[in-house]
């Protein structure tokens, strides 16, 4: 794999992601999920998708499982975006990991959702070696949240 990792989501991910979203939108989380809003690095419009935002050792992160997904993308231009569950939205900015800093996040992010994304990690998982999970570690982009208190 390398940096342009993405995995394509398939007709139920696609139908099961536009469901969660919808949920978050209309205030139903499901297992902590939000639904994600990045403006659009060209088109300027405001994109939105579900997301499994995670904390680790007291702050939150976002993990792209699927890896350089057009939203990583858009979000290294925005540096920030929106969740939203229902009518609370939080407004944040997001600082990308390098690669040497995201070990103990993508273990205990797979610990969390290893039942819903292991799949795009091509065999590794929480219980996997630090050298497994670091192996991988350059297809899945990480972003330290930081929630604005407004």
């Amino acid at each position: 794999m390398s940096s342009s990792y993405y995995a394509q989501a398939g007709s139920f991910t696609a139908r099961f992601n536009r469901l969660v979203g919808w949920l978050a939108r209309h205030g139903i989380s499901l297992a902590g999920s939000a639904e994600l809003s990045v403006r659009g690095r060209t088109s300027g419009r405001m994109q939105r998708l579900p997301v499994n935002p995670h904390t680790y050792a007291g702050a939150q992160y976002l993990v792209s499982a699927r890896g350089h997904s057009q939203w990583v993308r858009n979000m290294r231009v925005a540096g920030g975006g929106e969740l939203r569950v229902g009518r609370k939205v939080r407004t944040f900015t997001a600082v990308e990991l390098p690669d040497a800093e995201k070990l103990p996040v993508l273990r205990t992010y797979l610990q969390r959702w290893g039942w819903e994304v292991d799949r795009f990690f091509n065999g590794v998982t929480a219980a996997s070696s630090d050298e497994e999970i670091m192996a991988v570690a350059p297809d899945h982009p990480v972003f330290r949240i930081t929630v604005d208190d407004k």
